[in-house]
């Protein structure tokens, strides 16, 4: 039970909040640098960076200056970054056997990293949409997106983003039964210790337009993911997958979008207690970057702000676009 409070002037609540120092005192939730994973984007060539214009400030790079990146992240006290690729539309194909080719853009990009700074985490994305000629995170057979053989194309991508020095596995695809048969094949590829972040409860939001701009999905991508991405409607059902996927070996779960599903964040922590995450995704960064650019917001005022949020419905982490500024402006 709550203590009772004395009535006022005996209880006067503004007293905590009177001077900095009290403030920072009963603080609720706070902010480092360690409780955020950097996104990006990496692409074929050598030494160069290309705007995404949907995503003032973020760029798409090739592998070195991933490795250039890794360094600058790991000097901020970062302690992850998540690798997506950009795949040339002469890499997708019908049978997206790029996913698993052990030299393509994200495994490169991995190695990159553990070679350049052995301590930083990274986390990988396993879908088959960067390499699908229809832009859809499965396998589409007569307009509809398969479940079982898409899961035995994933299990072929994660044992090779293991084999490359991937720390955190992200199945992002939402088909049924991928977390269990991925956790089976790294058990049986000797990758024991290679980690689970499921992309438990990813919404069909339309909030992706940018990403799929700075992945190259976006005039791939043919008809919708309603059937296999969630209503975003749904709540109850977002916990029957965080309860499946924990069964099944994801050590980690993920919310997506983030912001506008702070509500689900909540609940997931306050059901199960695992370690959760959101991604604050590519349209929360476009939407508060461009209120900023446009002087109609404080843009580190609203970063930071946007950020605590994730902590205060739950979160142990988030993945987020503005890490880098973030972490700058927490360092002091």
């Amino acid at each position: 039970m709550r203590p009772t409070q004395a009535s006022f002037p005996a209880t006067r609540l503004r007293r905590l909040r009177s001077k900095p120092g009290l403030r920072a005192m009963v603080r609720e939730n706070a902010l480092s640098p360690a409780d955020f994973i950097w996104p990006i984007f990496v692409m074929a060539g050598k030494d160069t960076e290309t705007p995404v214009p949907s995503m003032p400030g973020v760029v798409r790079r090739t592998v070195d200056r991933v490795a250039d990146a890794a360094r600058q992240a790991h000097a901020l006290g970062i302690p992850a970054m998540c690798i997506f690729p950009y795949t040339s539309m002469a890499n997708r194909t019908e049978d997206c056997a790029e996913a698993w080719n052990p030299d393509n853009l994200s495994n490169q990009a991995i190695r990159a990293i553990k070679e350049a700074v052995p301590d930083m985490m990274v986390m990988t994305d396993i879908a088959l949409d960067p390499y699908n000629i229809n832009g859809h995170d499965g396998f589409v057979e007569n307009g509809q997106i398969v479940n079982d053989r898409t899961v035995e194309a994933l299990v072929k991508m994660a044992i090779a983003q293991a084999d490359s020095g991937a720390d955190i596995l992200g199945p992002s695809d939402m088909m049924d039964g991928r977390i269990s048969a991925i956790r089976e094949a790294l058990e049986s590829h000797k990758h024991q210790d290679v980690t689970i972040l499921s992309y438990t409860a990813k919404y069909a939001s339309a909030f992706y337009g940018p990403f799929r701009d700075a992945v190259g999905a976006s005039a791939a991508l043919s008809g919708d993911k309603n059937t296999y991405q969630m209503d975003p409607a749904n709540s109850d059902e977002a916990l029957r997958l965080v309860e499946r996927d924990l069964r099944e070996g994801a050590d980690m779960v993920m919310v997506k979008p983030g912001m506008p599903y702070l509500d689900i964040c909540r609940r997931v922590k306050d059901s199960f207690g695992v370690p959760t995450f959101a991604y604050q995704v590519s349209g929360e960064y476009a939407m508060l970057q461009a209120a900023a650019q446009n002087g109609w917001l404080n843009g580190d005022q609203v970063m930071l702000e946007s950020l605590l949020a994730f902590k205060r419905a739950g979160c142990d982490g988030v993945l987020t676009y503005f890490a880098p500024r973030a972490a700058e402006i927490l360092n002091g």
